[in-house]
């Protein structure tokens, strides 16, 4: 892990709830620093307790005990952290404190510093940021005493093993391991160290190789966030898309190491994702299903169980965690799981109870599911979809109908108002052909619906009747339902009025069409010019409006939904766009966006000499970004401006455009092509002239050696025309138009 990357105070993350607000908890880390340990140990575990995964307030906590040299209380909060914070840092500062403390202990002390290195370096050996950590190891095993050569000789081949093992970790010092590696081994024997570097060499190229490709992901990621619940945030966003491209890689297994090494390179690294993203459910879920992936189905269900633990409210964690059990044949677990989502009344839901009468219909039989279905309906928390799910489920899977159409019928009872329920109802009577009852069941429905909840149902009827009724039944129903609706936002139209419309609905089936694309397109645009009749809209509104209109309102058919391909592609108006630049400057600018002539444009250019302001409302428009700077100086240099004592009646005569020489938009007029061209035949004759005020040498046409001139005569040269030419502002162009710089000369530079 890289350098901990500055994050200030709220980080960019923003508050997470008043729990998870990340700007006071920095506040009160900075307050505990302050306090002694007695006082600042309720805050610490006051943090923690929102953030358990917060490595640096558990270093800060453990290091104020140690500097009270309280090792009892140090070694408790060490062993509540460590193995959930997977922080370089963090773990340093425990082999610090163990080195302390067996300092004086003889060959027992540093028997325990090296099981300590060794733990140590078991759980972040493969941190990025883990090179010093090998490093240090190394050195203390070389500074261990030995008395006898079988002891010098164990000691170097313990040496040895690190060294290999190090050299194998893409980490920052693995060039300076090498290095280190290469002189012990020609320190020991170089008959020996020329055959075992030949074998590691082609390994250490690989893990430095590795490591330069795995530094691209770190580098992306800020290691000092606070884990919060998501957020959205921009800045969120891109941490989790950071960590998931760093996952990707390990699991790719760039270094071609063997496979356990391999997994336990991927099991670091989630842990290390999820000190950061601890609130995510997503990642848990990819952590969980890559170990039942890999056969390790115990190691998934540990990360379910901590999942669950950090997010008890994530249901959907929980329908996974049962999944995967059910599907390893732990029945009675996932059963206990399911009854956790049934636990609380307050929070139980519909879909609880439908997923858990799955379940026992899969795991032990109809009767259980029927049992449990009959005390789920008592369940002030049971809706409509209850009944519905219930019913279908006896009727596709157990093949009853007798008992779905029961449900139906004790559930009419109950949910006559819901629209939902009687159309689920109308498509079961279809599945058994039973076109009396449908009929019977529309109009019981509709005669107790309101109109603006009967939409739907009206719809459906029609529907129904178009594909199974007569043609008398067919219009009558189209009748009923104009009448019905007339008085509601869906039929503004006369109830008496038969359109198009209705043809096209009758005589369309799936995504055929008794009309072409570009026929049923203008219907479409009839229908909403027809409904907006009474509203005052202006051209843009229409062209917008109707061409984004869900052409799914056409007609009351039930295969609305199928249009012609080529009905399906909105097309956006793009007369109104314009370029986004982000790096365009708020202000006072003639913007192509702006409407009409702005009162910032008069009173920017009622501050300028009349010869400038004439001469700004003759450029051409620049719309889009910056333009090149020397196509800009090319058009001051090549204008022709009024001398100074007749600017205000040359101003008009140039203008040519009439009081305002600006767009409506507010973006400076721009000339016909002709004029443009002719400009470019007679450049030669204007530059000449432009030269000729401002000095009697010839200048050159070049537009760099132009602009050197300029710069080294500076302003007042040439007289009244020279002053004139010289007072016209520079221009710095932007997205739609063009924004003062306030720099009074011919040259931007």
């Amino acid at each position: 892990m890289p350098e901990e990357k500055s994050r200030g105070s709220g980080g960019g993350q923003g508050d997470g709830g008043d729990i998870y607000n990340v700007q006071a908890a920095e506040i009160l880390a900075k307050e505990a620093l302050l306090l002694p340990i007695n006082e600042a140990a309720p805050i610490y575990e006051k943090l923690l307790a929102t953030f358990p995964t917060a490595a640096k307030y558990w270093k800060q906590y453990v290091e104020a005990y140690m500097a009270t040299n309280n090792d009892d209380a140090t070694k408790q909060i060490f062993s509540r952290c460590l193995l959930s914070c997977l922080h370089i840092n963090l773990w340093r500062c425990y082999i610090n404190f163990i080195r302390r403390i067996n300092d004086k202990r003889g060959s027992e002390g540093l028997d325990e510093t090296k099981k300590a290195f060794d733990f140590m370096l078991n759980y972040v050996g493969n941190d990025a940021a883990s090179g010093p950590v090998w490093m240090e190891y190394i050195n203390f095993l070389k500074s261990m005493p030995v008395m006898t050569p079988q002891e010098e000789s164990h000691r170097m081949t313990t040496v040895r093993k690190v060294y290999q093992k190090a050299i194998l970790v893409p980490t920052n010092h693995v060039e300076q391991l090498w290095k280190d590696y290469e002189n012990f081994e020609n320190s020991v024997s170089r008959t020996l160290a020329k055959g075992l570097l030949s074998e590691y060499q082609p390994k250490f190229t690989s893990a430095k190789a590795v490591y330069r490709e795995r530094k691209k992901y770190i580098d992306d990621i800020d290691w000092n966030v606070l884990a919060i619940p998501p957020t959205g945030s921009f800045k969120e966003e891109q941490q989790c898309i950071a960590w998931k491209r760093l996952l990707a890689f390990e699991k790719g297994n760039p270094q071609r190491i063997d496979v356990t090494t391999a997994n336990r390179r991927v099991t670091f690294t989630f842990e290390q994702c999820l000190m950061y993203l601890y609130h995510h459910p997503d990642i848990w879920y990819d952590y969980a299903m890559w170990h039942a992936n890999n056969g390790s189905m115990d190691s998934a269900a540990k990360i379910f169980q901590r999942a669950l633990k950090a997010i008890p409210d994530s249901e959907v964690l929980k329908y996974a965690f049962a999944e995967m059990e059910e599907s390893r044949g732990a029945i009675q677990t996932a059963k206990t799981i399911y009854e956790s989502l049934l636990g609380e009344n307050a929070s139980v839901t519909s879909l609880a109870h439908i997923q858990f009468i799955r379940f026992l219909r899969r795991t032990e039989g109809v009767e259980a599911a029927r049992k449990y279905f009959l005390d789920a309906r008592k369940s002030p928390s049971c809706t409509f979809h209850v009944y519905v799910a219930y019913a279908t489920m006896a009727f596709c899977i157990d093949k009853d109908a007798k008992v779905a159409q029961n449900v139906f019928e004790a559930g009419l009872k109950r949910f006559m108002h819901e629209p939902g329920y009687i159309l689920e109802y109308a498509d079961f009577l279809c599945r058994l052909n039973d076109d009396r009852n449908v009929r019977a069941l529309f109009e019981r429905a509709l005669s107790l619906l309101p109109p603006e909840k009967s939409t739907e149902v009206w719809k459906r009827f029609v529907q129904f009747e178009q594909s199974y009724g007569d043609l008398s039944s067919m219009l009558k129903v189209e009748q009923r339902r104009k009448e019905a609706l007339s008085g509601t936002s869906e039929d503004v139209l006369s109830a008496s009025e038969n359109t198009l419309h209705d043809v096209v609905s009758r005589y369309s089936y799936m995504d055929l069409w008794p009309c072409s694309s570009k026929e049923l397109d203008y219907l479409v645009r009839q229908e909403w010019l027809a409904k907006n009749t009474g509203k005052k809209v202006d051209r843009s509104t229409m062209i917008n409006s109707s061409s984004m209109l869900d052409k799914g309102t056409l007609g009351t058919s039930a295969n609305a939904r199928f249009l012609p391909q080529t009905a399906k592609f909105v097309r956006p108006e793009t007369s109104q766009m314009v370029i986004y630049d982000p790096r365009q400057t708020k202000g006072t600018e003639f913007s192509a966006a702006t409407s009409g002539y702005t009162k910032e444009v008069e009173d920017t250019l009622k501050m300028l000499s009349p010869a400038t302001a004439s001469f700004i409302k003759n450029l051409p428009a620049i719309e889009g970004p910056s333009p090149d700077i020397d196509v800009v100086l090319s058009v001051l240099l090549q204008s022709t401006l009024p001398v100074a004592q007749n600017a205000g009646k040359a101003g008009g005569e140039l203008s040519g455009v009439g009081k305002s020489g600006l767009n409506q938009n507010g973006s400076a007029h721009r000339p016909p092509r002709e004029r443009r061209k002719d400009a470019g035949r007679h450049g030669v004759q204007e530059e000449e002239e432009a030269a000729t005020v401002q000095s009697q040498a010839a200048v050159p046409r070049d537009i760099f050696r132009l602009r050197q001139i300029q710069r080294s005569r500076g302003l007042g040269v040439g007289g009244a025309a020279g002053a004139s030419q010289s007072g016209s502002s520079a221009f710095s162009f932007s997205g739609g138009g063009s924004a003062f710089s306030g720099d009074h000369s011919a040259s931007t530079d």
